[in-house]
């Protein structure tokens, strides 16, 4: 469920890169997107070191 509330807000925000496409913001929200990018490639990483480990218990 967590995954498709992300999906919306990057639909969201891409939406309004596309209204503020044609002006002097649109270089502000690719840089943001550019981090956004380089956050969520590193967090896919680590869980995907981390998040298939199994545990033992319950």
């Amino acid at each position: 469920m967590a995954l498709i509330r992300w999906i919306i807000v990057f639909l969201i925000f891409a939406l309004l890169a596309s209204l503020f496409g044609f002006s002097g913001a649109a270089s502000g929200f690719s840089e943001i997107a550019k981090v956004l990018l380089f956050v969520f490639v590193v967090l896919l990483i680590i869980s995907l070191f981390f998040g298939g480990r199994s545990r033992s218990g319950p």
